[in-house]
């Protein structure tokens, strides 16, 4: 037996014929299935996904909300969307679920592990694995909204603009940048230490191409799909500018775009009490209905 015979033996199986992992039961027939592998990349880490389906008997096939987290494309976890949401119970996810959707939480590599369009590639691919899955889950990958919350809006803003195979059906995005071209305090362009130019491997302005690339804003045009933009009007991490400019972007290519902005919000939500952060997340949840 050869080396390469004997490592098709030993290795595991590809994630798109591998085994689901059993699923686990939640309240109301909601089942969650969690570290489900969606893609091998040669020499890394295997890429995985957390997987909520709803009730068996609700309307199947389920549309999907493919989620991508925060962390300043540098950290997070595909588990989270967000501070004020961690506590609770049931989780955020749990309850899209609830509502009828199907919810794909996605690992995608962070930029100490490579850079742009690597993320992006990598919400693709899962996109790409669910669809291959499909039947078998119960879902309606043409029925996809996007969803993303910080470094996780950006991507979901980039997915939703450059996605054509199927097209998405709409993209939330919490706080996103939009922008990473033009100086807005703290985010100084020609700075190679910033977290935009750890995404990119260079300070923007040396990259100017990438820079445009990776900038949802100059990717804006007439065939996207509707999207929901909230963003605190206090937010010192990504200025409220970025929400705003990319709204102005996709309404100028003659797509449409809702934009919300917050009052006394900044990141995160950090600032708005319990009924402001829950409404928030049920007017997103609607705006995932009505474009599916």
């Amino acid at each position: 037996m050869t080396p390469a015979e004997l490592l098709g033996l030993i290795a595991a199986p590809h994630p798109d014929v591998a085994p689901l992992p059993p699923a686990a039961g939640r309240a109301g027939g909601v089942r969650m299935l969690r570290g489900v592998p969606y893609g091998v990349v040669e020499g890394g880490r295997p890429l995985e996904l957390d997987l909520w389906l709803p009730a068996p008997g609700a309307g199947l096939p389920a549309p999907l909300v493919l989620f991508a987290h925060g962390g300043a494309w540098r950290r997070g976890r595909r588990d989270d969307m967000g501070a004020r949401t961690r506590a609770w119970q049931p989780g955020p996810f749990e309850r899209i679920a609830a509502a009828g959707f199907a919810v794909a939480c996605v690992d995608y590599r962070l930029s100490a592990e490579a850079t742009f369009p690597a993320p992006l590639e990598d919400l693709r691919a899962a996109l790409r694995w669910l669809g291959v899955r499909a039947d078998e889950l119960g879902i309606d990958t043409g029925r996809t909204v996007v969803w993303g919350e910080s470094a996780g809006g950006h991507l979901a803003s980039l997915l939703a603009l450059k996605h054509t195979e199927p097209p998405l059906a709409g993209a939330v995005v919490w706080y996103g940048p939009a922008d990473l071209e033009t100086p807005r305090p703290p985010f100084d362009p020609a700075s190679p230490a910033t977290m935009e130019a750890l995404l990119l491997g260079a300070a923007p302005v040396t990259v100017p191409e990438l820079a445009a690339a990776a900038s949802p804003v100059r990717q804006a045009h007439a065939d996207a799909p509707p999207f929901l933009i909230v963003h605190g009007e206090d937010d010192v991490m990504v200025p409220c500018g970025h929400g705003q400019d990319l709204a102005a972007a996709l309404r100028a290519a003659g797509a449409p775009a809702g934009l919300r902005t917050v009052p006394g919000a900044n990141h995160g939500w950090i600032g708005l009490d319990e009924d402001g952060v829950e409404e928030i997340f049920t007017a997103s949840l609607e705006f995932a209905r009505k474009v599916c």
